[in-house]
């Protein structure tokens, strides 16, 4: 069979060569926007991308085996042999230089499969078949295709400059050549190698997936960084149309050159701060590496993500530049899409373009992403499926928000992995209206570069805010009455509770004394949560006109929300968190001095857990000295420069000793088990669930909804993407450890769950058996 006639994809049919050629185009441009990546080049000796390129061009070459052709053309039902260890055959008549030939073949043969390991192990396959073997199961490959081939290669890699040579000897022993070039690199990756080597090779691998997926895709890598130079004068216009002018902080960020750590209270141009930051840092990279630095800009909530998302895509004019990175993407773009006066025909029409828009963030196209720690950290589990992410990685720009969200096992997952994002050419800011001094010190010691210390000033001198402080629970009647006042007087209320029982029970008691009341929490069907979120930034957004009204929240209000309310009822918790809570209330500092009302916690007990926690979710010791640190201010205007005093005392505390501890101890473990690389060809998956249970939880639909969940699935006929993306609408959040109360719906593929729903009160008493495992109220 000539060449032409050879095929790389059946459905739809594409050529061999032109699917080789695109990938290598692709890895071309991901050279040009990744730049030099210094620790690759170091090891490889400047033939990094050189191999990058010619395993992407060669990758796929061995599909020309008869029996592979043979099963994309519907002849046979499975080839069974993997063509990776074929295409290896080609290398050695195209590559003259051995250590450009051995990293190179590595970048080929490992693209879809690990060396050991996972599914279909190469090793495994191939490391004891003799080559008699070899030859049984993968000849007979053809003669006039290979020496076609080869000339094709050859004169393709010389047409973009790569460094080979055409020997075609006739009748080119592929399989035997393969089978020689497999066992060269068995004997290089047998032994565990040293982290430079390790991480090289995991970029390497990274880079020809990515140009694969790429090209099979289709897709484009975008070219442009939007938050580089023309960043800061696009911003200065928009402030100047508003009547404002850059501030001092953010003047001092944009201006910076290295890792920033930015304190700044909430409404004093903080996020502006980090953008003009990555901005600069864009620039020194680009000069530095080459290519165009990808900017990330993380939040640990889905909702925070999501608003921040609509906010940069304003600032920069155009939302479609702007990816979003978590496990719900598809779901963000078709919340924004639909209206309510679309029918089901728009409905499947916008959820084939969410789809669409999610897989492209995923194939790395924009340079400006938003999203959870998580979604890059998962790149350390490398191999075929992750490894992808580590290379898109190098030379970036990341602005970690809200670190005091996370805890302390997290916390030291994501400084372990902002050192190999240094290690990689990355810079680092963190952004926080809370950051304690305990916090900046871990930074500095985990990273080897400068750190610089910037601090924000609030818009207005004069405090925000009037402390008060209730010896009560929220929940007590006598709370739930003041609340109550508060709401006959039309101001608009803000009320936090630490758990969905508590908010829920409030909900219940206050709704009804309010002209117009919203419940948020986290135990919501998605489509019913966007619609509340939605409805509250429309009453209570910050710069709308004053209206009364209720929310009940719990802490998915944090950081999830731009809003600005009259006064706030909150529950007892960690400083920070009360902080961000605070920061919802006056929050541009225009009225006078508003009310924060802090209620005592309960302290109970978890099952299965030692000690006591504020309303069942945070560890006794803070709360309860920032209660004591809090009640020495009752009654006071509190101003944002007391916060830092505040939180370090909570950190002086021998509770913060053994908190600082246990985040380095995370972070020496995360780094022990997943930075060094010794074998970067073995495969990881075993340790993903690990990862999803960490960071994502799980979810599950309502039992009464399961039949319109099916009908969804099938509303977009032509894309089961699309279907399932419109079904998923129904799933309701939960965490990993609340698997057990659902049942698994093989058939469909959903976890169910028998329990009350309300659409303005989220999931209520759960019913059947599960019922007998969970105790209304408690945390889920």
């Amino acid at each position: 069979m000539p060449l032409r006639n050879m095929l790389a994809k059946s459905d739809p049919p594409e050529e061999l060569t032109a699917h080789l050629e695109n990938t290598l185009y692709g890895a071309l441009a991901l050279r040009r926007r990744v730049g030099t990546v210094a620790v690759a080049e170091e090891v490889t000796e400047g033939l990094f991308w050189s191999a990058a390129c010619l395993a992407a061009l060669c990758h796929d070459a061995g599909k020309i085996p008869d029996g592979f052709q043979a099963m994309l053309r519907g002849l046979v039902r499975a080839w069974g042999e993997r063509h990776e260890v074929v295409s290896l055959g080609f290398l050695p008549s195209l590559i003259p230089d051995e250590q450009l030939l051995t990293w190179t073949a590595t970048g080929v043969v490992t693209h879809h499969r690990c060396l050991e390991g996972g599914r279909g192990p190469l090793i495994s396959a191939y490391g004891t078949a003799p080559e008699e073997e070899w030859r049984a199961r993968l000849d007979p490959v053809p003669d006039d295709a290979t020496a076609e081939l080869c000339a094709w290669l050859a004169d393709t890699a010389r047409q973009v400059g790569l460094p080979v040579v055409a020997d075609f000897r006739q009748g080119l022993d592929v399989i035997g050549t393969a089978r020689q070039v497999f066992d060269l690199l068995l004997d290089r990756w047998d032994l565990p190698v040293s982290s430079d080597e390790g991480l090289t090779a995991v970029l390497l691998q990274g880079a020809v997936t990515l140009a694969d997926h790429v090209s099979s895709a289709h897709g484009t890598l975008n070219a442009h960084q939007p938050l580089g130079t023309e960043f800061r004068p696009l911003l200065e216009k928009e402030f100047a149309e508003q009547g404002r002018s850059l501030r001092p902080h953010q003047i001092e960020a944009g201006a910076l050159d290295g890792h920033l750590l930015l304190r700044a209270p909430t409404g004093s141009g903080k996020t502006e701060a980090g953008l003009l930051w990555a901005a600069a840092q864009t620039a020194v990279i680009s000069q530095v590496a080459g290519g165009i630095p990808r900017v990330f800009f993380t939040l640990p909530y889905l909702a925070s993500i999501n608003a921040m998302a609509v906010r940069l895509g304003g600032l920069l004019k155009d939302e479609t530049i702007v990816g979003v990175m978590h496990s719900r993407a598809a779901s963000y773009h078709l919340a924004t899409a639909i209206c309510p006066e679309d029918g089901e025909e728009d409905h499947a029409e916008k959820a084939r373009k969410a789809v669409s828009r999610a897989a492209a963030t995923r194939l790395f196209r924009e340079t400006v992403r938003v999203g959870t720690p998580y979604q890059i950290l998962r790149g350390v589990l490398a191999g075929p499926s992750h490894s992808a992410t580590v290379i898109d990685a190098a030379n970036s720009v990341f602005v970690l928000d809200e670190l005091h969200a996370y805890d302390p096992r997290r916390l030291g997952y994501i400084l372990a992995t902002a050192q190999l994002w240094e290690r990689l050419g990355g810079r680092i800011a963190v952004l926080s209206a809370t950051l304690p001094e305990a916090l900046t010190r871990l930074f500095r010691e985990t990273l080897r570069q400068n750190v610089h210390l910037v601090e924000g000033m609030a818009q207005q001198a004069r405090p925000r805010h009037r402390l008060g402080l209730r010896e009560r629970h929220l929940t007590d009647p006598e709370s739930v009455g003041e609340i109550g006042e508060r709401l006959a007087a039309e101001e608009s209320v803000l009320v936090v509770a630490n758990n969905v029982a508590d908010a829920q029970h409030l909900f219940a008691e206050l709704s009804s004394q309010a002209g117009v009341a919203f419940l948020l929490h986290s135990r919501f069907r998605r489509m019913d949560r966007s619609s509340i979120e939605a409805e509250i930034v429309e009453r209570f957004g910050t710069g709308r006109p004053r209206r009364g009204g209720l929310v009940v929240a719990t802490q998915v209000v944090e950081v999830s929300l731009d809003v600005d309310f009259d006064c706030l009822f909150t529950s007892a918790a960690p400083l920070e968190a009360l902080l961000q809570r605070f920061g919802r209330v006056n929050r541009v500092a225009l009225r006078r001095p508003a009310d924060v009302i802090v209620h005592a916690a309960a302290f109970v007990s978890r099952r299965g857990d030692t000690g006591e926690y504020a309303d069942g979710v945070y560890p006794r010791a803070p709360v309860e000295k920032g209660w004591a640190i809090l009640y020495s201010q009752n009654g006071a205007e509190v101003e944002e420069s007391q916060a830092k005093l505040w939180l370090d005392e909570v950190y002086g505390t021998a509770w913060g000793q053994e908190w600082y501890a246990e985040v380095l101890r995370h972070r020496g473990e995360f780094a022990e088990a997943f930075l060094g690389f010794a074998h970067p060809f073995a495969s990881r998956e075993d340790l993903a669930e690990r990862f999803d249970e960490l960071f994502d939880g799980t979810e599950a639909v309502l039992a009464q909804d399961l039949d319109v969940y099916e009908a969804s699935l099938n509303q977009a006929h032509e894309s089961r993407a699309a279907g399932r993306l419109l079904a998923e609408r129904y799933l309701v959040p939960m965490p990993y450890w609340a698997a057990p109360l659902t049942t698994w719906e093989k058939r469909l593929g959903v976890r169910v769950i028998d329990a009350d729903y309300d659409e303005r009160l989220g999931l209520g008493a759960i019913r059947g058996r599960a019922a007998q495992v969970y105790e209304p109220g408690e945390v889920l």
